[in-house]
């Protein structure tokens, strides 16, 4: 893996990054499945938190009055899994240095760097709002004008499930909500990536603000922006996996990602 570009912090730190290729995603979702086996019945306890946060927040969104949102929602969760794997980075770590990685130690990590986690979660939900707001935007825009849309506004009616869905899927607005809100995903997933790829493991490291991990994850990105993408593409396949039936298989596929992300950060910053 060739080394590029240095950018110090203060005048003694260097950070540099890293050019990786395909063979280092393999390889760090190899290593990321081998950390999962080690502490396997560890990590399925924790890992159907996040499950659990997804079902109670489809529930919720299935209200009538948010049905246009429902699915938006339950996507935009991907949104903040950097946030919410922020625990199994610290097992990675620990591992790494041959320390005891067990469940108890899925916390240490806000213990050391709460502050700044803290922070950088803050920013991956604003960009979730944002895009909740993005969604409600485009759903009013194809589907407001709509005549079932203003009828329930002038009758203060909602929209029912069964009636979203069916225009959704059959109508030339439902279609092109489709089209414009995957693309609209597919940009703040782009975003997120390179806003986080680096940040959330290096804030779990080492002892850095969030700017200056912030700038490191978008210089590695810029660096290999073409990889990254791919690794973002298995990202999004795998989420989609485990979250069929019911989000249950997240709790397989968040740790093994969260863990894989780990290694594939050690993989672009040298340590």
């Amino acid at each position: 893996m060739a080394i590029t570009q240095t950018m110090p912090i203060g005048a003694e730190t260097p950070i540099v990054v890293r050019h990786i290729h395909a063979s280092d995603l393999r390889a760090a979702l190899a290593d990321g499945w081998a950390d999962f086996k080690e502490k396997r019945g560890d990590i399925l306890v924790v890992g159907f938190i996040y499950p659990l946060i997804g079902l109670l927040v489809a529930a919720l969104a299935l209200n009538d009055q948010l049905v246009p949102l429902a699915f938006p929602i339950c996507a935009g969760l991907s949104l903040l899994g950097p946030a919410v794997a922020v625990g199994f980075y610290e097992l990675a770590r620990r591992r790494e240095r041959g320390e005891q990685s067990d469940w108890s130690h899925f916390l240490d990590a806000f213990d050391r760097h709460g502050a700044s986690i803290a922070i950088a979660t803050l920013l991956l939900a604003v960009v979730f709002v944002a895009w909740l707001s993005v969604a409600w935007l485009l759903y009013t825009a194809t589907f407001g004008t709509g005549t079932y849309y203003m009828w329930s506004v002038n009758h203060g009616a909602t929209v029912t499930l069964q009636d979203f869905v069916s225009r959704l899927f059959t109508t030339r607005d439902g279609w092109t909500l489709i089209l414009l809100g995957n693309l609209a995903g597919a940009c703040f997933a782009i975003l997120v990536l390179a806003m986080s790829v680096v940040t959330f493991p290096m804030l779990v490291d080492r002892k850095i603000d969030v700017p200056t991990a912030l700038g490191v994850s978008l210089r590695a990105f810029a660096a290999n922006w073409r990889v990254l993408l791919g690794w973002g593409v298995i990202v999004g396949a795998l989420l989609v996996l485990g979250s069929i039936p019911a989000f249950v298989g997240l709790a397989v596929v968040l740790p093994l990602l969260g863990y894989a992300t780990w290694h594939l950060y050690t993989r672009i910053v040298p340590r």
